[in-house]
């Protein structure tokens, strides 16, 4: 999510061209028997980020709103993503993790072609579309973000997920037993797509799932996690803190440390690949991995000896996400350049994790 405004068009036909599949006077007659605000929805602009999904901030009456709403061409499971979205943030409302807050949602098809919801704006800044002057210019502060970034995952694996009423938000039984095979079926099925020539150039990919399937943590301590938790997917605050954990639509139930190994999976290190990047810049004097991982020792109770499993699982697990885009785009049905660049990182990725199971 970022503060990227396109701009305003200059009649009532231009506006809801530009922002289709959005009615905005069916929301208007939505927003009306909810009793929020009143009046016209003007000063809209179009968030982008690193989602399919449509991100409208405008205003109606005194306040400002966010919405969110599938894609014009939804995928099967969209309004199943947009109410465990809405589900997850409306449960985070009685937490201290940062978050947009949830306004209201409609589960009413009718109404926008699609289940959608509101939420509050969030005053802060994506570190991956723009650095403000302030970051930029001070190597502390940047230190500070990162840290940040673990300070923000380890309130969000603390939250007590049963309280909050999400016991029945993922399947437990199983989980960590249900990843290789998950994502092993995934990377199979690119093969409907005869034009994908990738698979040979991403080596042995089943020897990495193998040293995962033996090496398997016996037991996890569960909790809420995000699912694609990176620097992309936060919004800071001026001085280096959180203001908000954006992008919930892979949240589960699960083991958190998932979350970590995420992070670490394209974190920078002196090793690294040059396709593995944060994708920020500046990106010096961010705290180096071992610092993000003491961190995370420092602050939360939880077990890291099986670190490197879970970060080398994120790697096989992103690895083989990216792939299907390149998949995709290979046969005529994704952008050829983002494609090349997804492979190149998923290549980076899978070399990480076999660096990662050498030096384990």
């Amino acid at each position: 999510m970022s503060q990227l405004q396109l701009a305003q068009p200059s009649s009532a036909s231009a506006t809801e061209e530009l922002f289709a599949p959005v009615d905005l006077a069916a929301l208007a007659r939505w927003m009306d028997e909810n009793g929020l605000e009143s009046g016209p929805i003007h000063a809209l602009s179009q968030i982008g980020g690193g989602t399919q999904n449509i991100l409208l901030r405008f205003w109606r009456g005194e306040r400002e709103f966010i919405l969110r709403h599938p894609p014009a061409h939804p995928r099967p499971d969209s309004n199943k993503t947009m109410l465990r979205e809405s589900r997850v943030l409306a449960a985070l409302a009685s937490t201290v993790v940062p978050h947009p807050r949830l306004i209201a949602k409609c589960v009413d098809e009718s109404v926008l072609g699609a289940v959608f919801y509101l939420m509050e704006p969030i005053a802060g800044f994506n570190a991956t579309v723009a650095m403000p002057r302030e970051a930029k210019e001070s190597p502390e502060l940047r230190h500070v973000m990162g840290l940040a970034l673990i300070d923000g995952l380890v309130t969000l694996a603390n939250v007590d997920h049963e309280a909050v009423g999400l016991s029945d938000f993922g399947r437990l039984e199983g989980f960590l037993e249900r990843q290789v095979g998950r994502w092993a079926a995934e990377l199979e099925s690119y093969h409907r797509f005869p034009e994908w020539t990738g698979r040979g150039e991403l080596g042995d990919v089943h020897g990495i799932g193998a040293w995962l399937e033996r090496n398997r943590p016996a037991g996890m301590k569960p909790g809420i996690m995000h699912g694609d938790y990176h620097i992309g997917n936060v919004l800071y605050n001026t001085d280096g803190s959180l203001a908000a954990i954006v992008d919930w639509e892979m949240a589960t139930l699960g083991d958190p440390l998932m979350d970590l190994g995420r992070l670490l999976s394209t974190w920078p290190d002196s090793d690294g690949p040059s396709a593995l990047s944060m994708r920020v810049e500046p990106s010096s004097e961010f705290p180096t991995r071992e610092a993000l991982i003491a961190r995370y020792a420092r602050t939360s109770a939880r077990d890291l000896s099986n670190l490197p499993w879970f970060e080398i699982l994120a790697c096989y697990k992103l690895a083989i996400l990216l792939e299907g885009t390149y998949a995709r785009a290979q046969a005529g049905k994704a952008d050829t350049t983002t494609g090349a660049r997804l492979h190149a990182t998923a290549i980076a990725l899978l070399n990480r994790a076999r660096q990662r199971i050498t030096s384990n």
